[in-house]
């Protein structure tokens, strides 16, 4: 499911990429994957520092989807790194698989709160955008727990 996703997102990406693509050290919007553990991301900055993502995750236990809002600064010295951080929020289910494995836990919906932290790097001269971060999260609703391995390596084809 993922690999189809990700090739109809490629093939979009390409048919665009003529009059859409960034190569400059800023974007404003960037579309692609992040991995870990594994989700299709859609960042959007709505003011020079300021910006969106909403991340769908889906794997074997179930889904997950979460909006982020992210303050960004530059880092002086590296044209097109940036700091960013801020919070966010999430909703989530589980499969019938990850039920069978947690036997006791509340099982069904996930609800809860989440925070980002990273570094985000625009490639001068080619429409790709990569990011590192941790985004650790607690979920209130559901099975109760906080969660600090969440985040991981994005790489994003940057619009306009």
């Amino acid at each position: 499911m993922i690999k189809k996703m990700f090739l109809f997102f490629a093939c979009a990406f390409f048919i665009t990429s003529v009059n859409a693509q960034n190569t400059g050290s800023d974007y404003q919007t960037a579309i692609g994957l992040k991995f870990y553990p594994g989700a299709l991301s859609v960042k959007h900055f709505i003011a020079n520092d300021k910006a969106i993502e909403g991340l769908g995750y889906f794997w074997s236990d179930g889904f997950r989807v979460t909006g982020l809002y992210e303050f960004h600064g530059d880092i002086n010295g590296v044209n097109g790194l940036k700091w960013y951080a801020g919070p966010g929020a999430h909703i989530g289910g589980w499969s019938s698989n990850w039920k069978d494995n947690h036997p006791g836990n509340d099982g069904g919906i996930a609800i809860g709160i989440d925070g980002v932290l990273g570094l985000d790097y625009k490639f001068t001269g080619a429409p790709i955008n990569i990011s590192l971060d941790w985004q650790p999260s607690f979920n209130f609703v559901g099975y109760n727990y906080f969660e600090g391995g969440w985040g991981g390596i994005g790489i994003r084809y940057t619009l306009k």
